[in-house]
């Protein structure tokens, strides 16, 4: 599976094209963009992701155990909002400093579905999760509390009683301990 199925669930389309890389053309970028989007029932729109992790850990039969995966919301907005992959994502960080309402609506979003989606896959046999914040690191200090580490916090305490979880922020060096926590 790849992190940008929960966009795709939520109702916008991606696509991935070789040798540019994941593509959404109708990223969010107002209010009204927010009305074709939803948080979707996962075990609807992403049933393929737990019939996979079935079959896998029919497969492993106990040898070792499966790691279950999301992106984690500030990655998963920063392609809803941009369009495309970026070095920098400067349209998500204008985005979320032009419309914080609205930015905040969406993450909330987004971690909702990244909620149900982790409980999904450990329903199906994953044995331990981890969160991809791919590009966390791309924000300050403050700006990752603000729209970052909050929504991952929020999805770790609804996880964290049922596997081992697993939150990886790249580049968020000035953040270990509030993650470690």
């Amino acid at each position: 599976s790849d992190i940008l199925v929960v966009p795709q669930a939520m109702g916008l389309e991606v696509q991935l094209i070789e040798s540019v890389g994941p593509y959404l053309p109708n990223p969010i970028r107002t209010a009204e963009d927010m009305q074709r989007i939803c948080v979707p029932d996962v075990h609807d729109r992403l049933h393929y992701v737990m019939d996979a992790i079935k079959l896998i850990k029919q497969e492993l039969n106990g040898r070792v155990p499966l790691i279950g995966f999301a992106g984690a919301p500030w990655t998963i907005l920063c392609y809803m909002v941009q369009g495309k992959g970026s070095k920098t994502f400067d349209g998500a960080k204008q985005f979320c400093y032009q419309n914080p309402i609205i930015a905040h609506q969406l993450l909330q979003m987004i971690t909702d579905t990244t909620i149900a989606y982790l409980k999904a896959q450990v329903e199906a046999g994953a044995d331990s999760l981890q969160i991809f914040d791919s590009w966390g690191g791309l924000l300050s200090p403050q700006d990752y509390e603000t729209f970052a580490l909050q929504y991952s916090r929020q999805i770790v305490n609804a996880v964290k009683d049922l596997v081992p979880t697993i939150l990886f922020a790249k580049g968020a060096w000035f953040s270990l301990e509030e993650m470690a926590a």
